[in-house]
């Protein structure tokens, strides 16, 4: 009989680091799962460390890469941690079931022929068919996923703009404060947006090919002193013949047409717009000296200055960057 003595590690196992975290953000099994789709069993097996309950590994790899995900972790340690503990568990059942008397081995008599093959064929199509139709009835009547990484809800920054990350279905429509954003094939996104002094509410929404939404709103504190005031999309009569008047202060407007481009603008020197601006809205600013505009369509980013056309941004197609305009109109 092989005798095993133990030893202590200081080092945890991945299922008691797993519990340590969650435990710390004060999250249950039913939450995590929720977020994540994976079933809360097997997240418990994870913890508990029994490996031998769960299913074939590259099904548990996709689950510790979501978890990692949804925690802020490193995926990769997480899954060299799972496969080097696994293989321990299965060299200690393996020498456990070499101690075992031997069991003669039965064979059966069922023999495979044409008409099981064909029904088996069967059975999979439909078992494959009504697969399909619970995972489409459940989007359609489920909220879509919407988890929001960073930034933490009432946190504080030092300057004008935040990067805010999260991740959704990778087939659905993302929105920052009513602005489109891209999602790549992950589901994963990330934009920058700019911030006004003191506090700001950001929501983000998410919505399906079901038109079902889910939305997560939080605050961030800016502390910056904000020397200039951003325009609305309009200004007050009164307020634009004021702005007339001076030589070198002016109003400008930003849109797109035909078809929603990313821009990033800056005025005076401060970002004041990062995202996606779709036809139907316009960028309005107060400028005391110049205003920058980076798109990623130039033939399709217009701009007026105090009221007059000043035409596209560029006649390149793709991407320019940092064009800049005074009063007078585009600086050389």
């Amino acid at each position: 009989m092989v005798r095993f003595t133990t030893k202590k590690i200081d080092s945890l196992t991945l299922g008691e680091r797993m519990k340590k975290i969650r435990n710390e953000r004060r999250l249950s099994l039913a939450e995590i799962s929720k977020s994540t789709k994976i079933q809360s069993k097997y997240l418990e097996y994870v913890e508990e460390g029994e490996y031998m309950k769960l299913p074939a590994d590259v099904y548990v790899k996709g689950f510790i890469k979501s978890y990692a995900t949804f925690m802020g972790l490193d995926d990769i340690g997480l899954i060299k941690q799972y496969q080097r503990e696994k293989g321990i568990h299965k060299n200690i059942k393996k020498i456990s079931d070499d101690d075992k008397n031997n069991i003669p081995i039965k064979f059966s008599s069922f023999i495979i022929t044409p008409k099981i093959i064909i029904i088996s064929a069967i059975i999979l199509v439909a078992v494959a068919i009504l697969a399909y139709l619970y995972k489409e009835v459940n989007s359609f009547i489920s909220t879509p996923r919407l988890v929001v990484i960073k930034p933490s809800d009432g946190s504080s920054v030092e300057g004008n703009s935040i990067h805010v990350t999260g991740i959704a279905e990778k087939d659905a429509l993302v929105f920052i404060n009513d602005q489109p954003v891209m999602v790549n094939e992950n589901g994963e996104f990330g934009e920058d947006v700019g911030l006004k002094p003191n506090l700001n509410i950001i929501t983000v929404k998410v919505r399906n090919k079901f038109d079902k939404e889910n939305s997560q709103t939080f605050s961030v504190n800016a502390n910056f002193h904000d020397s200039s005031q951003q325009g609305s999309d309009k200004i007050p009569e009164q307020n634009m013949s004021e702005q007339l008047e001076k030589s070198d202060e002016f109003y400008a407007e930003i849109y797109v047409n035909p078809s929603p481009t990313w821009l990033y603008i800056e005025v005076d020197g401060d970002l004041k717009y990062s995202g996606v601006l779709l036809p139907q809205s316009i960028k309005s600013f107060n400028v005391k000296n110049k205003i920058s505009v980076t798109s990623g369509k130039g033939n399709q980013t217009f701009i007026k200055i105090n009221g007059n056309d000043m035409g596209i941004l560029s006649d390149i197609p793709g991407v320019v960057r940092s064009i800049e305009y005074n009063f007078k109109g585009k600086i050389n």
